[in-house]
């Protein structure tokens, strides 16, 4: 890794979060600028491995700051989880001459370039672009305050329908294992309960509270629920709650794979444009196998390895706050 890096390749691996096109476009003009050759690797690891790899200009990411998705496409690769199938993408590698690779995905794809770099010398960068902001080492990932954000404006019509008909509403929203997007837009909302995988679901507590809360005739309550939430997502927490408290009106609404597109929000383009041009400048200055992170407003670097070993924990402080503000 001590030979200067003179053509980099950039993907965008696993789930697609909004920002990602901001950040190859900040990825690409800043290695442009610093007379770098630049590719772009089609479809993540899955290009890499059957050689889907175009060269990119200025040009070539005009206008998509503003888009959602990715213009790269994403996928998760099977054959790049084989000791064959990496061969094979290095081989590719080789054929373009690409010495230096920007990966922007979560901590999957951080593991896939962490192996990767380890078997082949080959200089990785990490960009956390995930939604649900489950990496360790930074205060925001790319899409995560877009998904949110759509969330809460989701959230909030669906209030307004839930007070015209005092009925209860369960909205699950993103989150397999962190509940952070629950736990931000449920806050927002006002929501009366928000349940996340990172905290044991009190469901008696729940029960008890909206038994008492029907007993005053305050009937319109919301339940945030993370996908991943150990009781079994919303129909679940739904089912048992009926059960329960069979005079209650109870509606389910699963907001799913809204959350994942539209326009990026200024923050996160901002974002996205910010750990762009750093991955550049770790390349550039021998800095590799890391992942450029933000804490405190200010650039964090990473190990990769360190990085896929650590999730993002949740505070006791917002915890606490959710306690507090659902009396």
């Amino acid at each position: 890794m001590k030979n200067k890096v003179t053509k980099i390749g950039v993907l965008t691996s696993g789930g697609d979060s909004p920002g990602m096109n901001a950040c190859v476009r900040a990825v690409v003009r800043t290695g442009l600028y610093n007379n770098i050759e630049m590719f772009g690797i089609m479809r993540g690891y899955t290009g890499m491995v059957e050689d889907d790899i175009v060269k990119l200009e200025s040009r070539s990411v005009a206008n998509i700051i503003q888009r959602g998705g990715t213009v790269l496409k994403t996928s998760r690769s099977k054959e790049f989880l084989t000791p064959e199938g990496r061969k094979k993408a290095y081989g590719n590698l080789k054929k373009h001459g690409i010495n230096g690779l920007v990966i922007i995905g979560g901590d999957g794809s951080f593991r896939g370039a962490q192996i990767f770099s380890s078997e082949f010398d080959i200089p990785c960068i990490g960009l956390p672009g995930t939604i649900d902001k489950d990496i360790a080492g930074t205060d925001f990932t790319i899409g995560f305050d877009t998904a949110v954000n759509t969330a809460v404006e989701a959230i909030d019509k669906i209030r307004d329908t839930a007070e015209a008909h005092d009925r209860l509403f369960i909205i699950e929203v993103m989150g397999r294992d962190a509940g952070y997007i629950a736990l931000h837009s449920g806050i927002a909302t006002g929501a009366e309960n928000i349940l996340i995988p990172e905290k044991k679901t009190d469901i008696e507590n729940i029960i008890g509270q909206l038994a008492e809360k029907e007993r005053r005739h305050k009937l319109v309550n919301l339940i945030v629920v993370a996908e991943g939430e150990e009781f079994g997502g919303a129909d679940e927490v739904a089912k048992y709650i009926k059960g329960r408290l069979p005079l209650l009106e109870v509606r389910v609404c699963i907001l799913g794979h809204i959350q994942r597109g539209g326009a990026p929000s200024c923050m996160d383009r901002l974002l996205a444009s910010r750990m762009g041009y750093h991955a550049i400048e770790c390349l550039i200055d021998g800095r590799h196998n890391v992942f450029v992170g933000v804490v405190n407003n200010k650039i964090n670097y990473i190990p990769l390895d360190e990085a896929i070993k650590k999730k993002q924990k949740v505070s006791e402080e917002w915890l606490k706050i959710v306690k507090i503000l659902a009396t």
